[in-house]
C-alpha cells in the first residue's frame, strides 16, 4: 500500500537519478576497450589527491563551490562519468565497468592509491564498487546518499521505463524543475540544461537499472580504508537501510546523518557544511 501511495515521489526520484548527481583546469582521457571517460584536475599535484564523482544527471559542475574551498590544500580531480556532460557521446554501461575505469586511472596517474574517494549518489556507488576491488585504493573515502538495498517492484518497474521520459529533458520546463530538486545554482542552470542534452537514451536507462540494482559486492568488508557515510534525514527509508547495510559491513565507519537535509542537499547546496565535515574526517 506504501509503496503505491508513494507512487508520484518514487517516479521522480528516478527520474532524477537518471539526470542525477573555478579556476584553471586540465582535460585528461583515460582509455578504455569500449568507452573513455574525461577527468579535470585542479590544484597542486605536488599535494595530497581527492578525487570528487558526482550524482547522475550532473557533472564535474556540481561540484563548483566545492572545489575552491579544496585546491589550496589538496589537488581535486573530478571525473566525469560516461554518458554525462561533455562525454555524453560515451554510453553509460554500468557501475562496475564505470569503477573499473576509475581504478585504470588512478593506477596509471597516482600509482594506485589517493587520498581520499568523495562520491555522492550514483558516484557514491562507483566508488563502494571500487572500494571493494581493490583494498587500500583511498586512506579516506566519503560516501554521500548510495543505495545500496534493491526497492521495492513498483520502483524497479518505473526504473526500467524511465527511457519512456527520455523526450522530457529538451523542455526547459523540465529541467528547471529537476534543477530545483537538484540545489542547481542559476548560475549553472545552462549548463546543467546543455550537458541534460547530450545524454543519450541508452545512458538514461542503464544509469536507471544500474542505480536501482546495485548491491553490495563481497570484497568490500575487506577494504582499509576510512569510511564516512552520509545520508540527509529527509531521504526516503530506502537510503536509511543502504546506510545502515554499509555500517553492518564496515562497522568502523562513520554514519553522518543530516536531520531535515533531502538526497545529495548536503554537498550540493550546503557546500561550506560539506566542506568542514570533511575536512575534520580526511585531515
Amino acid at each position: 500500500m506504501s509503496e503505491f501511495k508513494n507512487t508520484a515521489t518514487l517516479l521522480r526520484f528516478f527520474i532524477l537519478i537518471c539526470y542525477l548527481t573555478v579556476g584553471t583546469y586540465i582535460i585528461a582521457r583515460q582509455r578504455g576497450e569500449s568507452v573513455e571517460m574525461i577527468f579535470r584536475e585542479f590544484g597542486d599535484k605536488a599535494h595530497p589527491t581527492i578525487i570528487l564523482l558526482h550524482g547522475g544527471g550532473l557533472s564535474w559542475w556540481a561540484f563548483a563551490d566545492i572545489i575552491p574551498l579544496l585546491k589550496e590544500k589538496y589537488h581535486v580531480v573530478t571525473p566525469i562519468i560516461d554518458g554525462h556532460g561533455d562525454d555524453g557521446k560515451t554510453t553509460f554501461i554500468s557501475i562496475e565497468e564505470s569503477a573499473q575505469k576509475l581504478l585504470q586511472y588512478i593506477d596509471t596517474n597516482f600509482k594506485g592509491n589517493v587520498h581520499a574517494l568523495c562520491g555522492l549518489s550514483l558516484g557514491g556507488q562507483i566508488i563502494i564498487d571500487v572500494l571493494s576491488r581493490r583494498v587500500d585504493i583511498a586512506k579516506y573515502a566519503v560516501i554521500e546518499s548510495a543505495m545500496v538495498i534493491p526497492p521495492g517492484s513498483l520502483t524497479r518497474l518505473l526504473a526500467k521505463s524511465s527511457g519512456m521520459f527520455y523526450g522530457l529533458i529538451r523542455y526547459k520546463w523540465f529541467a528547471k524543475l529537476q534543477a530545483k530538486a537538484l540545489y542547481i545554482n542559476e548560475n549553472l542552470f545552462n549548463q546543467y540544461f546543455d550537458d541534460s542534452k547530450k545524454m543519450s537514451k541508452e545512458s538514461l536507462v542503464n544509469i536507471s537499472l544500474s542505480n536501482v540494482g546495485y548491491t553490495v559486492p563481497d570484497g568490500l568488508k575487506y577494504s582499509k580504508t576510512n569510511v564516512m557515510i552520509i545520508i540527509g534525514g529527509k531521504e526516503m527509508k530506502i537510503m536509511d537501510k543502504s546506510a545502515r547495510k554499509l555500517i553492518s559491513i564496515l562497522p568502523q565507519a562513520q554514519l553522518c546523518k543530516n536531520p531535515g537535509m533531502k538526497h545529495g542537499e548536503l554537498s550540493l547546496a550546503r557546500s561550506k557544511e560539506y566542506i568542514a565535515l570533511i575536512n575534520r574526517f580526511i585531515e
